[in-house]
């Protein structure tokens, strides 16, 4: 395949970006970055060039790939490893606002360049391919320099030399976890990268009493965002309580709820009953007995207080229902409720929910969020369940001392006949 010719703009600016990048490897990141060098850059420039002639990406997405690549690692530029992405992000801003680059072109290249942060959770095919593209070198066979190089551009900023058998397990480690994301890479790079395996694997076994905290630090990689360093027993013991946790708050919350509706469901039945026997007998008896009228007046009204706030205890509230793939990718969303997603593509939330399921920070937190909103409403219920009751209760009250008042004291309208000054026309 031959790279499509792209239009003078995108090459003038690719042209740019380059020697934007190239000025800021040579006078800014300091050469202890041996491994995340201009070096580094251009291999995963080339790379992302060499899948995007594969996937035959159209000259916006590969503008927008290739952006990406050349700036995903300028954030070096501050001296720290560590939140380099955000850094770079910046810088990439900055370079694409001076030349009136479009926000959404700005948007996705900075998408992709967050998107290569350990661990790396690409969503797009252009964030795919250059999470590939960046680990690219774990399938050459030049995997032993450039490993040398990260090995030895730890060593620079730890200031201390790293163990060879800690650097070695934690390689292999690292290497058995990682996995890639495009087709290319699971059907091509993958193959390779597993011949590179073989070759750590190939050295003298590691003592299993190596401590581990020393790798963790020396080796700056992760495949995985759960770095807990219990044995498997505790481990498999430690998520037997979480589930266990999980299950029975959740099932307390719903329970909660259930009793919630009931009583609502009561409150608002009992008063829709007074309210028809108000309206069809009491209603036509008061020409007869107007005494009962205010009282009748103030049964009807707390009745019809009481139902309102009972019915605003049930009355649901539901979301958007939709989700964005940044959403997914910033762990915004929780999919566990349907208010979420009852208005995307089956296909859509179905790629939401995977993606969910592979990052375990991301389902649990999700859980906890699950939760959190269900005890939210739960006490929005009980307030207006509690409001309902208390106006049931003391206009009960109310109402009937009323009715007592009004049967017990005389009619104040009804008066003795008097004939004083009337004269009676007999004719």
């Amino acid at each position: 395949m031959h790279q499509p010719i792209m239009n003078e703009a995108n090459s003038q600016l690719l042209t740019a970006a380059r020697n934007y990048v190239t000025d800021i490897f040579q006078h800014k990141v300091k050469p202890e970055f041996v491994f995340h060098s201009m070096e580094h850059t251009e291999d995963v420039v080339e790379a992302c060039s060499l899948m995007a002639d594969r996937y035959q990406i159209s000259e916006e997405d590969r503008i927008v790939l290739m952006l990406a690549a050349w700036f995903h690692d300028v954030g070096y530029s501050s001296g720290q490893a560590e939140g380099h992405e955000e850094l770079s992000v910046q810088m990439a801003t900055q370079f694409l606002q001076s030349r009136n680059i479009d926000e959404s072109i700005i948007h996705r290249v900075t998408s992709a360049i967050q998107a290569t942060r350990m661990p790396q959770s690409p969503v797009s095919l252009i964030e795919k391919i250059i999470c590939d593209a960046d680990l690219y070198h774990l399938s050459t066979e030049d995997f032993k320099a450039r490993n040398q190089l990260l090995k030895q551009e730890r060593e620079n900023l730890l200031g201390h030399k790293i163990d060879k058998k800690e650097w070695r397990k934690s390689n292999i480690q690292f290497l058995t976890q990682h996995k890639y994301f495009t087709d290319y890479g699971q059907e091509v790079l993958e193959h390779k990268k597993l011949n590179n395996i073989a070759l750590f694997q190939k050295k003298k076994e590691l003592k299993k009493a190596e401590e581990a905290e020393e790798a963790a630090v020396a080796f700056p990689y992760t495949a995985t965002a759960d770095t807990t360093e219990l044995d498997a027993q505790t481990r498999k013991n430690t998520e037997r309580g979480i589930q266990t946790m999980f299950r029975t708050t959740s099932n307390n919350h719903f329970e909660l709820s259930s009793l919630a509706d009931g009583k609502a469901n009561i409150m608002i039945s009992v008063n829709a009953i007074i309210i028809s026997v108000v309206l069809t007998v009491l209603l036509t008896r008061l020409p007869f007995y107007p005494q009962y009228t205010i009282p009748t007046i103030i049964l009807v009204l707390v009745c019809l207080g009481a139902m309102i706030f009972a019915i605003l205890a049930t009355r649901p509230s539901i979301s958007g229902g939709q989700f964005t793939e940044d959403d997914i990718r910033q762990k915004k969303t929780n999919l566990l409720f349907f208010g979420n997603f009852y208005r995307m593509r089956h296909e859509d939330y179905q790629w939401g929910m995977n993606e969910m399921l592979k990052d375990r920070e991301y389902l649990y937190n999700s859980m906890i969020k699950d939760i959190y909103y269900l005890g939210v409403v739960l006490a929005r219920k009980y307030r207006f369940l509690r409001i309902a009751y208390t106006i049931f209760m003391w206009g009960l009250i109310v109402a009937v001392i009323a009715f007592a008042l009004a049967s017990i004291l005389p009619e104040a309208s009804t008066t003795a006949p008097s004939n004083t000054g009337s004269q009676i026309i007999d004719y």
